[in-house]
């Protein structure tokens, strides 16, 4: 993309918060992982990110550190046609799987969204250890990990915001 993708301007509005608003449907509280200095002005709490530079895992490891909750929503921050109906069933399954500890959206082909999934917070001593083995890749730690699956037919509400194309399909269809 070239730009810090957290503060592309969508319609007046910061994709991070966009965002941040469709969890917060589902969730209640919404955290951004990041550096506090650069995001703070989002009004939104700011967990920093013990792993700086290391990729979506370390930002998932700073999530699971800094929560008290036992299900955790995971959302790359560009996504900004999420579907809370997904959203809440991903909890769902969760609450129903005890065992598992990570809940991912699998499409038909068997591909997952690892960065927006259900996380259950006794997934972070896994990651944390990942990382300082230099682990960085999420698909490599979930391999290690108890998942449940939501079977997903389309991929749209998980359409990321990559390019500079990407963004004007968004903004302008």
């Amino acid at each position: 993309m070239g730009r810090d993708k957290a503060l592309l301007d969508i319609e007046g509005t910061p994709l991070a918060l966009r965002v941040a608003a469709q969890i917060g449907k589902v969730c209640g509280s919404v955290s951004l992982v990041g550096d506090p200095i650069k995001y703070g002005h989002l009004t939104l709490p700011v967990v920093p990110d013990a792993f700086p530079g290391e990729g979506p895992l370390a930002g998932i490891e700073a999530a699971l550190r800094s929560t008290t909750a036992d299900f955790n929503l995971v959302v790359a921050c560009d996504m900004p046609e999420l579907n809370g109906s997904m959203l809440e069933a991903l909890f769902a399954v969760l609450e129903r799987e005890t065992q598992a500890e990570c809940a991912l959206p699998e499409y038909e082909d068997g591909r997952t969204e690892p960065l927006c999934a259900v996380y259950h917070r006794r997934c972070h001593p896994a990651i944390l250890n990942a990382l300082e083995a230099g682990v960085r890749r999420v698909k490599d730690v979930l391999q290690t990990l108890e998942l449940t699956y939501i079977p997903v037919a389309a991929s749209a509400p998980f359409a990321n915001l990559n390019t500079p194309e990407d963004l004007r399909k968004y903004t302008h269809g």
